[in-house]
């Protein structure tokens, strides 16, 4: 054997007789003892918040009230208390009373307060301007109603105002129009006449619409559609008014709409000469946020009347 395989021997031998590294066993010792640590040191916290000085601690609301700019009122006793406890505070007469967000800035809150202040603004000129021309719309309905009646024809017509304005509803069956036709009857001139005055001395636009009923038009006779005919029904009563009563054209405008608005619905047998009619609308000429309110002062204004009539009633029946 070689002196080389010999010493290699030696080597192995000594490897296999090393002794393998003891285990600290103790080392859980270190993470208990700090844990011990914290904990002492969280309990010495606890205990040294649980003594509040009352004056300390109003200073101390009152410079966060202040970096804040939220008012707080503190009312204390004037003495610092060193035996009770935080809980114990909650029935003292130390009083934190916040009015505002404390995340509110004072800019912030003046600037609420001015959109506050301009939207209440605008809603009152809106709602004046609504009244003005609600004023105006029911001056005109009582003049055209006082006019058919001087004519004789004072169920010719019917009155709504809505967003768009006044429409007045004039009945077209066996008055403006005959049946399937769109040539203006006798009757029909006498109510225009009767309307026109008052239309004339308006500064607002108006409309004519042609409505008719749902029966189809007669195959193969003059017109081919209710489209049609309600379209030359309310080109005929705008070119009459502007011809014959003198209305500006530049303040007309016609329009058909066959019977997609009805007046009453199919099922009501009033229908077929209800809905056979011609709107003249008077536009409202204020804002379209004004306007939007003319409806629920119409709403108003019926109701007193029908509270009044009911109130006339009454009396007159008393003895």
């Amino acid at each position: 054997m070689s002196k080389h395989d010999s010493g290699g021997k030696g080597r192995r031998r000594h490897e296999e007789h090393e002794e393998e590294e003891h285990e600290n066993h103790e080392r859980w010792l270190v993470s208990f003892a700090d844990m011990m640590t914290l904990l002492t040191a969280v309990f010495i916290v606890l205990y040294s918040i649980s003594q509040v000085d009352q004056l300390k601690f109003a200073a101390f609301a009152e410079g966060l009230s202040e970096s804040f700019g939220a008012p707080t009122a503190i009312i204390d006793t004037g003495s610092p208390t060193t035996q009770t406890g935080v809980l114990d505070q909650l029935n003292s007469p130390m009083q934190i009373d916040n009015q505002t967000d404390p995340t509110q800035r004072p800019d912030d809150a003046t600037q609420a307060a001015a959109r506050a202040q301009a939207l209440a603004e605008q809603s009152a000129q809106n709602q004046a301007e609504a009244q003005a021309q609600f004023d105006q719309l029911a001056a005109a309905q009582a003049a055209i109603t006082a006019a058919l009646t001087a004519a004789g024809d004072a169920d010719a017509a019917t009155y709504q105002i809505t967003e768009e304005g006044l429409v007045v509803h004039v009945v077209a069956d066996q008055v403006l129009f005959g049946p399937e036709q769109a040539a203006l009857r006798g009757e029909g001139k006498t109510v225009l006449d009767a309307i026109a005055p008052t239309l004339l001395g308006l500064p607002n636009a108006l409309k004519v619409e042609g409505h008719t009923n749902s029966i189809p038009v007669t195959p193969g006779g003059p017109y081919a559609s209710n489209w049609n005919l309600s379209t030359d029904r309310a080109v005929t009563v705008l070119r009459y008014l502007v011809e014959n009563d003198g209305l500006p054209a530049d303040r007309m405008q016609a329009a058909g709409f066959a019977d997609t608005k009805p007046l009453l619905p199919d099922s009501d047998p009033a229908s077929v000469s209800v809905n056979r009619r011609v709107d003249i609308v008077v536009l409202s000429t204020a804002s379209a946020e004004a306007s939007a309110l003319l409806p629920g002062l119409a709403s108003q204004a019926a109701s007193q009347a029908a509270t009044q009539a009911v109130t006339a009633q009454n009396q007159e029946s008393t003895p």
